[in-house]
């Protein structure tokens, strides 16, 4: 039987609590750890420490940035009259990979999902009510995930800023129903946004 207050299992109990990452490759990875140089050990402290220092919120577009804007927001290569709105970070990071958006983002920091207690209070949707009237927007894009939670999400959007936009997308089906963009692949992102639908 393991000592829980051993300082090894205290360091699997932590990486445990990552998502994706079970008993075995929290162990896994604790053993890494311990064997790699303390150098490596002491450089991902320090880099996590950093992190949750420096790492905030785009005050535009909700992105995480350790800067006050973001560096899309910052981009004058970007086309400002294009905005995408996902879910989270990881989605916008997704749909960056494909290389296929050059408009801006905006992030809700999660979905519409009552069963979870999340109501549009708890996104950033005021806020992206109000960039999409101050901006000079041409295309709104709803870049939710196919799921139940991101398809009440798209709906509701819809609902908010068809009267005050030209044009209100969605992204193209092909996307599997209940997945997560941050884990799709990027060709089929790619072939999702290119092919995006009137909403």
């Amino acid at each position: 039987m393991e000592d829980r207050g051993s300082p090894l299992e205290r360091v699997i109990h932590e990486l445990g609590k990552l998502p994706g990452v079970g008993r075995k490759s929290a162990q896994r990875l604790a053993l890494h750890l311990l064997q790699a140089p303390r150098e490596e050990a002491q450089a991902l402290a320090a880099a996590i420490v950093e992190m949750r220092e420096r790492v905030r919120f785009c005050r535009d577009c909700f992105h995480l940035s350790d800067e006050e804007r973001c560096a899309i927001c910052r981009d004058p290569r970007r086309d400002r009259s294009l905005l995408c709105v996902v879910e989270d970070p990881g989605n916008l990071l997704a749909l960056e990979r494909t290389g296929a958006f050059h408009g801006l983002y905006h992030v809700l920091g999660g979905a519409l999902s009552p069963l979870k207690d999340v109501g549009p209070d708890d996104l950033h949707l005021r806020e992206l009510v109000e960039r999409v009237r101050d901006g000079a927007f041409r295309e709104i894009i709803l870049a939710t995930n196919p799921d139940v939670e991101g398809e009440a999400t798209a709906v509701y959007l819809s609902r908010l800023l068809q009267p005050i936009v030209p044009s209100l997308t969605r992204l193209a089906q092909g996307l599997a129903a209940g997945g997560d963009l941050e884990f799709t692949d990027e060709l089929t992102l790619r072939r999702a946004l290119e092919g995006r639908r009137q909403y």
